[in-house]
């Protein structure tokens, strides 16, 4: 006799398999991966480069800041400040000499005499007074003192640059002559400012009327000392160089 135990249909028994399946897929879809520990090769390989213009880190060495690129070299930085001019150039070079030396002994001569050609005589007792007198006042006489060959007036600047005071020995041959009055006007403009480098002797027999008016803002000494005012340019030379020591 047939059993008559009913039989499963097929659809329930294929239901189960796919409700274990979708279970699993739940499960292990609600599950977080496991973080793996970064080693410190590959944190460094991913750490972001930093650009050359950003400010260096507070960490950093001063000897790596050092290395910057927008630091100059000593080089250049010294080329940098004596290629202004001509004139720079020359005056960074005597600079190591003349650091070495102050006052008085930082240029070759005390006092320049700017004259007429007419008056050399003269001129050349003021010299010989200035430099006979304890303090051997050092002197530039153009006609004597002047390099042979050289340019007048290349001789005139460098005379001028080379000494400390300027006299300028006015006579009515002074007021005639081009020449002197050009010498006036250089040593005006090269010391504009400063007090007692330009000393005017103004000789006897010459009326104040005549006194150059470029040079109004200044006294001069009066020449008809019987020293012929000698001894004021003498002391006024002495006053200057005491004043920059």
């Amino acid at each position: 006799m047939a059993s008559s135990t009913p039989l499963p249909a097929s659809g329930a028994r294929s239901k189960k398999p796919l409700a274990k399946m979708a279970g699993w897929l739940r499960q292990a879809l609600s599950k977080k991966p496991k973080e793996k520990p970064v080693s410190q090769e590959t944190a460094s390989s991913h750490a972001p480069l930093q650009r050359s213009d950003d400010p260096p880190c507070p960490g950093l060495s001063s000897s790596a800041s050092a290395e910057s690129p927008t630091a100059l070299p000593p080089a250049l930085e010294s080329t940098s400040c004596s290629s202004s001019g001509g004139g720079a150039a020359s005056g960074s070079s005597d600079g190591g000499a003349a650091s070495g030396s102050s006052g008085r002994w930082s240029r070759d001569y005390d006092v320049c005499v700017c004259h007429s050609e007419e008056d050399l005589a003269a001129v050349q007792e003021l010299v010989a007074y200035l430099e006979d007198s304890p303090a051997s006042l050092r002197c530039f006489l153009q006609l004597r003192d002047s390099a042979p060959g050289g340019a007048i007036v290349s001789e005139l600047c460098r005379a001028l640059d080379s000494s400390h005071c300027r006299v300028l020995f006015i006579t009515p041959g002074f007021l005639s002559d081009p020449w002197c009055r050009y010498q006036m006007l250089q040593a005006l403009s090269q010391a504009p400012g400063a007090e007692g480098r330009t000393i005017p002797l103004l000789v006897a027999g010459l009326a104040r009327a005549a006194y150059p008016a470029e040079l109004r803002f200044m006294y001069f000494v009066d020449g008809r000392g019987p020293d012929q005012g000698f001894r004021q340019v003498k002391e006024a030379i002495l006053r200057y160089l005491q004043h920059i020591s």
